[in-house]
């Protein structure tokens, strides 16, 4: 919502102030400039970069549109699903977790987290650590240094479709102008024509510049931008569950374990300690 929003603002402000500059809009419906500038990027933009970019970025504009799913409400869901499986643990051994990480589809705490469990990728992370702590064959220093790991190659993949996105914008400029000197081109050859169609195809040209700018910079460069934040609070869901695992590993008990996790959040998706204390006694 908030990028529709934004795109909004940017087409009323710039085609409301050529309107009071009494500008035509027709003016500026230039098909021909439009295949240039998206066709040339869109073929750029193929170019450099491997097919599996090509087929996960529609799913991240998408997400971009929709915003961050990761909002106080979700982070109170995975507290209270690692203070049920820490509480378990901690009662009944870590081997009692055994059947709950190996199949976390037909886990009844996972279960009771239906936003979490959802998410294959963020149930694997925890079941893969989980079950290395069942092992009990890494102390929690050789634990954190493999998360950071993981974490690393996961953030950077996770930003590759953000960071073709930015490529991208910024190429729209650039093939704007290639879109304005074909316009000159065309110009040079009607010289000597009537002076209406010369400024027709001044204009065309000039609308190729405009459009370019416009496009790398009031549209695709911010989504690039709000791809790239998705990605960072991504990140930092990931860095809560780390906290949480990390801290149970040192021995602190359930609760504690998961006021680490709370102190690593934003504090604009942080609970409050009453707030999770209620929640995680509300979910027994």
């Amino acid at each position: 919502m908030k990028v529709i929003i934004g795109y909004i603002m940017v087409t009323a402000m710039v085609l409301g102030g050529y309107l009071m500059a009494h500008g035509v809009l027709i003016a500026l419906w230039q098909p021909a400039e439009l295949v240039i500038i998206f066709g040339g990027a869109l073929g750029a933009f193929i170019v450099g970069n491997p097919p599996k970019i090509l087929k996960v970025t529609p799913k991240e504009v998408v997400k971009a549109f929709k915003g961050s799913p990761y909002n106080k409400a979700i982070y109170l869901d995975l507290l209270g699903l690692m203070y049920e499986l820490f509480s378990k643990s901690r009662k009944e051994g870590l081997m009692a977790l055994e059947a709950d990480i190996e199949e976390p589809s037909e886990s009844e705490i996972f279960n009771k987290y239906p936003k979490i469990s959802a998410d294959h990728h963020v149930i694997e992370f925890i079941c893969d650590y989980i079950r290395l702590m069942v092992g009990g064959t890494m102390n929690p220093f050789e634990l954190e240094n493999l998360m950071d790991v993981e974490l690393e190659t996961h953030h950077h993949e996770a930003h590759m479709p953000s960071a073709a996105m930015a490529n991208l914008a910024d190429s729209l400029p650039a093939f704007g102008i290639v879109a304005a000197v074909m316009g000159v081109v065309i110009t040079m050859g009607s010289l000597g024509g009537p002076v209406e169609e010369i400024g027709a195809h001044v204009a065309a040209a000039l609308v190729g510049t405009f459009l370019g700018i416009l496009l790398g910079y009031g549209f695709f460069g911010p989504l690039a931008q709000a791809m790239g934040d998705v990605c960072e609070d991504e990140g930092k869901f990931y860095q809560c569950i780390k906290v949480c695992i990390l801290a149970t590993l040192n021995g602190y008990n359930p609760q504690v374990a998961i006021e680490f996790g709370r102190k690593s959040l934003l504090p604009s998706v942080r609970p409050g300690f009453l707030e999770l204390e209620e929640f995680v006694k509300g979910s027994k």
